[in-house]
C-alpha cells in the first residue's frame, strides 16, 4: 500500500477530477474513464489499473465526495459479475496485458461479464464439470454446456472453467479461461424462472476457439483460480454494503409503519426478530469488508451468503403474510430478459418468488454449510471417495 495516500489526498485528487471533468457537462462514459485513469475507481487496486495502491478503507471517502457532486456511478448492479468476480480474479491471476485490456472497460461498464461455471451435471459439485477444452496449436477448442448463467444474453465476456485433462482427479485438470461471448459456437438460450422472467440462461459451447493468451493461471490449476472467483462471489452477494433497513427488510418495515391495520402480535414478534437479524447481518458484512482491507476474501463470506439467503426467504415470506390477500397478487408475468439481477425489486410476490433462488445461486446453502464447518469452524472434513479418482473414471 502507498503510505502517502490518506483521506486528505484522495479528497484532493477527487476535487481535481471534478474540476477537470464537471459531471454536469461531461459525458457519463468519459467521466467514468477519467475517474478510472485518476486511480479513483477502486482505490486499493494498483496505480494504472484504476487505483492508487491505497487502503480499501479510503474508497467510501471518494464515493461520498463524488455522490455529493452529482457524479455518475458505473451502475454496479448491471455489471456486478464483472466487478465482484471477474475483476479480482483477473487482478490476482491475469497477465499484465490481460489486466490492461480488461479492467478499464469492465469497471466503466462498456463490457458486461458473465460466469460460465455451473453445468447440468455439475452445480453443487462444480468440480465434476464436463465441459472440455482441448489444445489446438495456440488455441483451445471448447465444447460443453453451462447453465444458470446470469447476464449471458447481454455479456461480451465470460469467465469460464473447463476440463483440460480428464485423466486427473476432478479438482485437478481444470483450467480457467476468458471467453468472448460473440465468438462463433457460443449459443445463449433463456431459462424462464418462477418469477416469469428469464434473468438466467443456458449456454452451449460448440467448437469455440479461445486463444491461449486468454487463459488465467497455469494449465490445470483452474480450480485454484476459481476459488478466488467463488469467494469473491459470496462476498459480493451476501456482503454488499447497504444502509440500515436496506435490502429485503426495507419494504416490510415500510408496510408495517404505513398500514397499521395489518399488524398482529405474532407478526410483530416475528418482524422484530428478523429486523434484529438483518441488522446483525448488515454489521457483520461491514466487519467482513474491513477485514478485506488487509487481504483477500476468505471462507467467512460463505457464512454471509448463508445468512443472506435465509433472511431473504424468511423476510419475504413474512411480507406476503403481512399483506394478507394482497400478498397473493402478482404484478406481471411477462416474459422478459432483464439486464440486472434485482433481489428486492417489484412487488411482494416477486420478492417472495425470487428469494427462493438465493439458497441455490452463488453456492447452495448445503455446500456453504460444509465450507463453514470445515474451513471456518475447523470441523472434520467430510469423507470424499472420489478425491484421488481420475475424472474419466467417475460414475456419471
Amino acid at each position: 500500500m502507498t503510505a502517502s495516500i490518506d483521506a486528505a489526498e484522495v479528497r484532493r485528487r477527487t476535487s481535481e477530477l471534478l474540476a477537470a471533468h464537471p459531471p454536469a457537462t461531461t459525458d457519463r462514459t468519459q467521466f467514468l474513464k477519467a475517474r478510472f485513469d485518476a486511480g479513483l475507481a477502486w482505490v486499493h487496486y494498483p496505480a494504472g489499473l484504476g487505483g492508487l495502491d491505497a487502503p480499501r478503507s479510503l474508497q467510501p471517502v471518494i464515493d461520498a465526495e463524488l455522490a455529493a457532486a452529482g457524479a455518475p456511478d458505473n451502475d454496479p448492479r448491471r455489471i456486478g459479475i464483472g466487478l465482484g468476480m471477474a475483476a479480482p480474479t483477473i487482478l490476482g491471476f491475469g497477465t499484465d496485458e490481460q489486466k490492461q485490456r480488461f479492467l478499464r472497460p469492465l469497471w466503466v461498464g462498456e463490457e458486461v461479464w458473465c460466469q460460465l461455471f455451473s453445468e447440468p451435471g455439475a452445480g453443487s459439485d462444480l468440480a465434476a464439470l464436463g465441459t472440455r477444452a482441448v489444445r489446438d496449436g495456440e488455441d483451445w477448442v471448447v465444447d460443453g454446456q453451462k447453465v444458470w448463467t446470469s447476464s449471458a444474453h447481454v455479456a461480451r465476456w465470460a469467465i469460464l472453467i473447463a476440463r483440460t485433462d480428464p485423466d486427473l482427479p476432478k479438482h485437478r485438470g481444470i483450467s480457467y479461461f476468458i471467453c468472448d461471448m460473440t465468438d462463433p459456437g457460443v449459443e445463449v438460450r433463456p431459462l424462464r424462472q418462477i418469477t416469469g422472467e428469464a434473468e438466467f440462461n443456458e449456454v452451449f459451447l460448440t467448437g469455440v476457439r479461445i486463444p491461449d493468451s486468454r487463459r488465467l493461471g497455469p494449465v490445470g490449476e483452474g480450480w485454484k483460480v476459481a476459488q478466488t472467483t467463488l469467494m469473491n462471489e459470496r462476498v459480493s452477494i451476501g456482503g454488499a454494503r447497504i444502509p440500515r433497513e436496506g435490502g429485503m427488510i426495507g419494504p416490510v418495515t415500510r408496510t408495517w409503519r404505513e398500514r397499521p391495520e395489518l399488524r398482529t402480535h405474532d407478526l410483530h414478534q416475528r418482524l422484530l426478530t428478523l429486523w434484529v437479524e438483518a441488522e446483525v447481518a448488515r454489521l457483520t458484512g461491514e466487519r467482513l469488508r474491513q477485514q478485506l482491507v488487509a487481504g483477500h476474501p476468505g471462507p467467512e463470506g460463505s457464512g454471509m451468503k448463508l445468512a443472506f439467503a435465509r433472511l431473504n426467504q424468511e423476510i419475504s415470506g413474512l411480507e406476503v403474510e403481512l399483506l394478507g390477500d394482497g400478498g397473493l397478487l402478482y404484478g406481471d408475468w411477462t416474459m422478459r430478459r432483464p439486464e440486472l439481477v434485482d433481489f428486492t425489486g417489484r412487488d411482494a410476490g416477486y420478492r417472495y418468488l425470487r428469494s427462493k433462488g438465493n439458497s441455490i445461486e452463488g453456492g447452495t446453502s448445503e455446500v456453504l454449510l460444509n465450507i463453514v464447518a470445515e474451513r471456518v469452524l475447523g470441523l472434520p472434513v467430510e469423507p470424499r471417495n472420489d478425491k484421488d479418482v481420475a475424472w474419466k473414471d467417475l460414475s456419471r
